[in-house]
């Protein structure tokens, strides 16, 4: 029987903040932006929740629910550094850490009994270890699986610790509203919905063919987390496995809608910087480089090229984007640009002599590069096409150099 920690920082970005700034303790506090910019709310603090403020509404729609609430643009080099922090201290207790994020993460503590005790004293103790270590708070949930651990952390915050025993996985998880399970969005509650199914408990009482019929593949997935399981996507590799990801992409959309076709090249071009560096973390290369164009009417669009060998080189996957805009931009206001890069191999294919010579510099060059932005901080260095775009690196992404996620050998 496996025994899974899901530890879940507590309000992430709001608590390192507080770190710097004391005097934003016990008051509402937003991260993510000015409260007149066209973003979403990474984090807020627990007294702005008590407004119905939550992670991923727009900032404006925060700023009407608690006009009194601090906006903080956040920090993401001390965000960083902080679960890096955590990172350490989840080491010393399994070897099998996975990062699901920045402010989350998966231990595997099966076997660790004789090091740490059982699970709930070893889950005290993590929790002590974080606390002292980081002075930030964390919960933590307790379970045979993946699953079960993150939800239980989810009904143990804040600060708290959940273990659920083994065989009480479905009558745990039966009374709690269906958006609970993971991967369970607006779009598949509503389906649900309309067959009166609003708690886990309807879910996990239905037969396994019924969802299948009207849900497909998800809906066998479903079936098993209603039952406790790891079933479905993220939760089919085993913890600590870090598979490569299928795609890696940035996106932004501007507080202002923009015919400016030097400041949309230039933002393309900071987001393929971005999206570059994560693809030399993994040592991937992409074959193919997309765009998204959103416009002021809300009309959305994606345009791809294939190239003719993969790359993971900043200035490739810029050039290719901004033609891919020049060739597809209709010269309307522009809502949103996004690059991502696809067709992911661990190798660029076979290259003549001046390209493999000329690729050989940049890889020397962008090494480098990426060394002074670990240590700097993302915006630290770009390359010149990218100075005008002005984007900022997004608090609630993913970004590159996050902890256990190192270079692959």
């Amino acid at each position: 029987m496996r025994t899974i920690f899901h530890l879940d920082m507590d309000a992430f970005f709001v608590s390192v903040e507080e770190l710097y700034d004391p005097s934003l303790k016990g008051k509402p506090v937003v991260v993510g932006g000015k409260s007149d910019q066209r973003g979403v709310v990474s984090a807020a603090s627990y007294a702005a929740r008590k407004f119905g403020v939550h992670s991923a509404m727009p900032l404006r729609t925060a700023h009407q629910l608690c006009p009194q609430a601090i906006f903080v643009e956040g920090h993401p080099e001390r965000y960083r550094e902080s679960s890096q922090k955590v990172f350490n201290v989840m080491n010393r207790f399994s070897p099998k850490v996975e990062m699901a994020s920045i402010d989350e993460a998966y231990l595997d503590m099966t076997g660790t009994e004789r090091l740490h005790g059982p699970a709930m004293k070893a889950a005290h103790l993590l929790h002590e270890a974080i606390q002292q270590d980081t002075n930030l708070h964390c919960s933590i949930g307790i379970g045979t699986t993946r699953m079960v651990a993150k939800v239980a952390s989810d009904q143990a915050k804040p600060n708290g610790i959940l273990w659920i025993p083994p065989g009480q996985e479905a009558r745990f998880l039966a009374p709690l509203d269906i958006r609970k399970i993971p991967g369970v969005g607006k779009a598949t509650e509503k389906r649900l919905n309309d067959f009166g199914i609003t708690r886990v408990g309807h879910l996990a009482a239905l037969d396994e063919s019924f969802l299948e019929s009207q849900l497909g593949k998800w809906g066998l997935a479903l079936a098993g987390k209603a039952q406790g399981l790891d079933a479905g996507g993220y939760f089919d590799s085993a913890v600590g496995a870090n598979e490569d990801p299928k795609s890696i992409s940035h996106e932004n959309t501007f507080d202002e809608d923009t015919a400016d076709a030097a400041k949309v090249e230039a933002t393309l071009a900071m987001m393929s910087e971005m999206v570059a560096r994560r693809l030399r973390e993994h040592n991937l290369h992409a074959r193919t480089i997309q765009i998204k164009l959103r416009y002021s009417d809300f009309s959305t669009f994606t345009r791809a090229e294939t190239l003719d060998h993969a790359t993971q080189l900043d200035i490739e996957i810029i050039e290719t984007s901004r033609e891919l805009f020049r060739r597809n931009w209709t010269g309307a206001r522009v809502r949103l640009i996004g690059v991502q890069a696809t067709g992911l191999d661990a190798h660029e294919g076979q290259l003549n002599l001046l390209e493999e010579e000329k690729t050989r510099r940049w890889r020397n060059a962008l090494g480098a590069v990426d060394r002074l932005r670990d240590k700097y901080g993302n915006t630290s260095v770009s390359l010149a096409s990218g100075l005008k775009g002005n984007y900022k690196e997004k608090v609630h992404e993913n970004p590159a150099n996050l902890p256990g996620k190192s270079p692959k050998p």
